[in-house]
């Protein structure tokens, strides 16, 4: 964790030196920004951005403090289900530099939580995030992200509603079972490439690798510890001003893995095209699809291997009081936590209304369900499903304080991870006091 926070501040020192170069004129730099070509959302790598249009400026640095009291139904992974409240304080720092070549930010909230009743369970999380945009040259930009989270609920975050992240992309890396209180720890970093090779043209390519890991075994009897690495790569073509066209091909290879049980390997590969429309600068609708092969290993057994269609819709839309984004994919995956691969289904969405000038109103929430397609393998988790959300009302008084109030809840069914086979649910209230500060970045 420290290495990622050194290697962070030392981007953040090498701004300056990267940007010493000036163009000729105000007037050429609009010129090449309008000529440069957007990567879908499909290919993008991101996350669809949920704030409200014009809300969030560049060049500043922020920070604050965030104290939330909360109770949940269910903290316990045992036979009875015991309700608790938890009290937890969330200082944040976020920094985020724009400049011609470089877009940069960063995000470090560290997080401290005690239990009224499980004091057991008392402990400090870790919430990293790094993103990284360069333009080695005006047709070839550079992204690396970075993310890290040490936590015991998934919900239980500076902002409740960011557990929904939607993208316009397959999903990599999930997280497909809710523990009630269980130490977890997930680690994402990606690497890509993009080169506008004409005027309406544009290829690229990505790495990613990712990590899902469970500290205390005991706390999650049934559920596996995960990594996936991967690339792709893609072609892009503009077909209108506002449409763009393309095709991209993925591999994937998703590892599950438990101590002294057998591991189970899934690679993953799928053909696509996608179509992206841009009804406004803010307003995009995408659709993608093509057919998957999937090859699963388990030790000296037969290998599974066969075909399957892929297919994926998303939006985002936004304006000055509304944000939207939502998501419907069906895909092979693997990994998240379960044992095998699985024909999965997910929806996601994400909702934010500006009802008045101090008041905020935010919805999210998410369905996956998994069908197996590996049930001959041994203690491979069979068919599930996990439906979870969101919803908050939130309440500025100034503009360096608000106070946010909500519930969350998850209901889920697996009958064979026996660390949720009797008390799969979980209902959360929660109330949150949160002190901002921003500073404008000469």
């Amino acid at each position: 964790m420290l290495a990622r926070i050194y290697f962070a501040v030392w981007l953040l020192a090498c701004l300056p030196a990267w940007c010493q170069e000036t163009t000729n004129t105000e007037a050429d730099k609009q010129s090449e920004d309008q000529s440069q070509l957007q990567v879908p959302p499909p290919v993008s790598g991101q996350a669809y951005e949920t704030s409200f249009e014009g809300v969030t400026e560049s060049n500043y640095l922020r920070g604050g403090i965030t104290f939330t009291g909360a109770y949940s139904s269910n903290v316990y992974f045992g036979t009875t289900p015991i309700g608790d409240m938890s009290y937890s304080v969330w200082p944040t720092i976020s920094l985020d530099k724009t400049t011609y070549r470089t877009h940069f930010t960063l995000n470090y909230a560290p997080g401290f939580t005690v239990y009224q009743r499980t004091t057991s369970l008392n402990q400090a999380d870790q919430n990293f995030s790094a993103d990284l945009q360069y333009r080695l040259s005006p047709n070839l930009t550079a992204t690396l992200t970075e993310g890290f989270q040490k936590m015991s609920n998934i919900f239980n975050q500076p902002n409740p509603l960011a557990a929904t992240a939607v993208s316009g992309g397959i999903p990599l890396s999930n997280v497909a079972v809710v523990s009630p209180i269980a130490d977890m720890i997930t680690n994402s970093s990606t690497a890509q490439l993009n080169y506008q090779v004409g005027a309406d043209s544009m290829i690229g390519g990505s790495g990613n690798y990712n990590t899902l890991t469970y500290p205390n075994p005991e706390q999650v009897t049934g559920l596996y510890n995960s990594r996936s690495a991967g690339a792709s790569f893609f072609y892009s073509t503009r077909i209108h001003d506002r449409s763009y066209l393309g095709a991209t091909y993925q591999y994937q290879n998703y590892l599950s893995f438990q101590t002294n049980l057998p591991s189970t390997e899934s690679k993953i590969q799928t053909i696509f095209l996608f179509y992206t429309l841009y009804l406004n600068p803010n307003w995009s609708i995408s659709i993608e699809g093509g057919p998957q092969h999937y090859s699963s290993t388990q030790g000296l057994l037969p290998t599974a291997a066969a075909w399957q269609p892929m297919t994926m819709v998303s939006m985002s839309w936004r304006n000055e009081r509304d944000s939207f984004a939502g998501s419907y994919s069906r895909a092979v995956s693997g990994g998240g936590g379960l044992s095998g691969t699985f024909n999965s289904n997910n929806v996601a969405a994400s909702y934010n209304r500006q009802v008045s000038k101090d008041w905020t109103a935010g919805a999210s929430a998410s369905y996956a369900n998994y069908q197996s397609l590996t049930p001959m393998f041994l203690y491979a988790t069979t068919n599930g499903h996990l439906l979870a959300g969101t919803v908050s009302l939130q309440r500025t008084f100034q503009s360096y304080m608000n106070f946010q109030f909500g519930y969350s809840w998850t209901q889920q069914s697996y009958t064979d991870i026996q660390s949720l086979k009797n008390n799969p649910n979980m209902n959360r209230v929660f109330v949150s006091l949160n002190f901002t500060f921003a500073k404008p970045l000469q």
